[in-house]
């Protein structure tokens, strides 16, 4: 096995590797992922060096806890780090309930998701995850889901993030000071909602899902500047923009899980061109171009097969001219001010 490296997340005593494996596709949130194959993908994943593992109780409705405590019970508890979030409690479905009209039939049969983001939701969602996973200790929790690409209602919006600080945050630091937990964060689709809670609160870390990519900079503007200047350590998921920086736009041409629209197709397209020249595959140069920026301290790439695991491996320790990052930048493509090697 070739080691990967480690990054300190923040301010906190935490250190994640640089790539992580993300917990949503083992839950069902693309397609149903048979056992065997979870096995084989989590085996891929420790065989190459992965030591981070990020999950969810709304990933599947605890299926995803499920699954990967299931796996690392059997490791050494002292070898790896473990994210989950709060936001979602499960409950059982009582007898005649209706399924929200939202609820996906890839999650775990027989349970719902309800959102509580109060202290009391706080406590009663950690301990789930310990229930589910069958570790007593979660390393990372991460408030999920409080941004409007998500909920798509402002008022919804303002309310639960209320909520979240003046109750849900306030047990969250106390997990932290009292070493139940080493580090909090949220965990996002926008970065404007990650500067947000920045400045709202003392967290270690955020979450950032596909707002931070080869095909997108914008974060740029205002929260990667000040996470780097405070100190808040940044993860990175979705670098692949949900499938359309894996190459060959053609073939999976999505953005955000919807089809994409025909300008970032041809972005996408002239992203390729340009590794191309360089003899470097489109995917490698998503997932290396993130770690590049000091706040960074770890990408979590989804994978729905074993060989998707080898392939984020072998893309992370491929190589990398730097006149590929300064073609990029010539070409109106990155940024000026995005951190790549020179």
């Amino acid at each position: 096995m070739q080691p990967i490296n480690t990054r300190r997340l923040g301010r906190s005593g935490v250190h994640v590797t640089e790539i992580g494996f993300g917990g949503a596709p083992i839950g069902g949130f693309r397609a149903q992922v048979p056992e065997d194959e979870v096995q084989a993908l989590l085996d891929a994943a420790w065989a190459g060096g992965m030591r981070y593992f990020d999950t969810s109780p709304y990933y599947g409705y605890g299926r995803s806890e499920l699954r990967m405590g299931q796996y690392l019970r059997g490791k050494p508890r002292a070898d790896y780090v473990l994210s989950s979030k709060i936001g979602r409690v499960m409950h059982a479905m009582r007898p005649g309930e209706a399924p929200a009209p939202d609820m996906r039939d890839t999650g775990l049969p027989g349970f719902a998701p309800r959102f509580d983001y109060t202290y009391d939701g706080v406590m009663r969602s950690l301990e789930q995850s310990c229930l589910r996973t069958g570790i007593s200790r979660i390393d990372v929790l991460f408030i999920h889901d409080i941004d409007f690409w998500s909920i798509r209602d402002r008022a919804v919006l303002e309310e639960r993030f209320r909520t979240v600080m003046e109750g849900g945050y306030r047990a969250l630091d106390e997990l932290r000071s009292a070493g139940v937990i080493g580090a909090i964060g949220a965990g996002l689709n926008e970065a404007d909602m990650c500067l947000r809670f920045a400045q709202a609160g003392d967290f270690d870390c955020m979450l950032l899902a596909g707002r931070y990519t080869l095909l997108e900079q914008e974060s740029l503007n205002d929260f990667m500047p000040y996470a780097e200047k405070n100190n808040i350590g940044v993860i990175i998921g979705g670098p692949y923009n949900s499938g359309i920086l894996t190459g060959a736009a053609g073939n999976r041409p999505t953005y955000d899980y919807a089809p994409a629209a025909p300008e970032l197709l041809e972005r996408a397209r002239r992203l390729e061109a340009v590794c191309a020249r360089h003899g470097i595959p489109l995917p490698a140069a998503a997932l290396q171009f993130v770690l590049h920026h000091p706040a960074v301290a770890a990408v979590i790439p989804g994978a729905l097969s074993a060989a998707e695991v080898q392939q984020n491996l072998a893309h992370l320790r491929r190589p990398i001219p730097a006149a590929l990052w300064q073609e990029l930048k010539r070409e109106g493509l990155l940024r000026q001010d995005a951190p790549v090697p020179v």
